[in-house]
C-alpha cells in the first residue's frame, strides 16, 4: 500500500540558491538604471577640471576682478565642454535624454545654478566679490546633489563634497579664493571624474 509524501508546511522555508538570488539583484540593478540618468560624463568632468586648473593658473598673481573674469570664462567653457560630453556619452550608450530620468535630472539641476547666475549678476556690478568663490562652489554643489539624485549614487557625493568647499570659502579670507575653487573645479571633477568613468562606462 503506498503512502503519499507529507506536504511542505508553509511555515517551513524555502532556500534561495546563489542562482535565483543573482537574478534578483540583476533584476534590481536593471531595475536602478532604468529609473536615473546614468549618462553623466566621467572623462568630460576630467576634462573640465583640467579646463579650471589652467584658469586658476592663469588668475594667480591678477586683481580681483581679472581672477573672476577669468574664472566666468572658465564656467562658459565648462559649460560647452560638459553638454558635448553628456551628448556623446548620451549616444554611445544608445540613452535618450529624452527619457524622464534624464528630464528630471536637468531639471533638478538647473535651479541652482539659475541662482548662481543671477546672484553674480546682482553682486558682481556692486563690488561684492568676496563672496562669490563661496557662493559658486555651494550652489554647483547643491545642482550637483539635486541633480545627482535622479542619477547615480557618486554624483549627490560630489556635490556634497563642492558644498562643503563652499563653505569653507565663505569663512577663509579672500586670498583663498583661486585655490579652493581649483580644488573644487579642479581637482574634485578630476577625482569623481575618474571614478565615474572606471565605474559607469566613461
Amino acid at each position: 500500500m503506498a503512502y503519499a509524501k507529507p506536504a511542505r508546511s508553509f511555515g517551513e522555508p524555502v532556500p534561495i540558491d546563489s542562482r535565483a538570488a543573482d537574478n534578483l539583484r540583476f533584476i534590481r540593478d536593471t531595475m536602478e538604471r532604468a529609473s536615473a540618468f546614468t549618462a553623466v560624463p566621467g572623462w568630460g568632468g576630467v576634462a573640465v577640471g583640467f579646463t579650471a586648473l589652467i584658469a586658476g593658473s592663469i588668475a594667480f598673481g591678477q586683481s580681483q576682478y581679472r581672477q573672476f573674469f577669468t574664472w566666468l570664462v572658465e564656467a562658459g567653457v565648462a559649460l560647452v565642454l560638459a553638454s558635448w560630453a553628456v551628448k556623446r556619452k548620451s549616444k554611445r550608450l544608445s540613452l535618450s535624454l529624452q527619457s524622464r530620468p534624464a528630464r528630471r535630472a536637468l531639471l533638478s539641476f538647473m535651479p541652482p545654478l539659475a541662482a548662481g547666475a543671477i546672484l553674480t549678476a546682482v553682486l558682481f556690478p556692486s563690488g561684492v566679490l568676496r563672496v562669490l568663490p563661496g557662493l559658486w562652489l555651494l550652489l554647483y554643489g547643491a545642482a550637483v546633489v539635486t541633480g545627482g539624485a535622479f542619477s547615480v549614487r557618486i554624483v549627490p557625493v560630489m556635490g556634497l563634497c563642492f558644498m562643503l568647499l563652499g563653505g569653507i570659502a565663505l569663512g577663509v579670507p579672500a586670498d583663498w579664493s583661486n585655490v579652493l575653487l581649483m580644488a573644487g573645479f579642479g581637482g574634485l571633477h578630476i577625482l569623481f571624474g575618474i571614478v565615474i568613468a572606471r565605474r559607469h562606462g566613461g
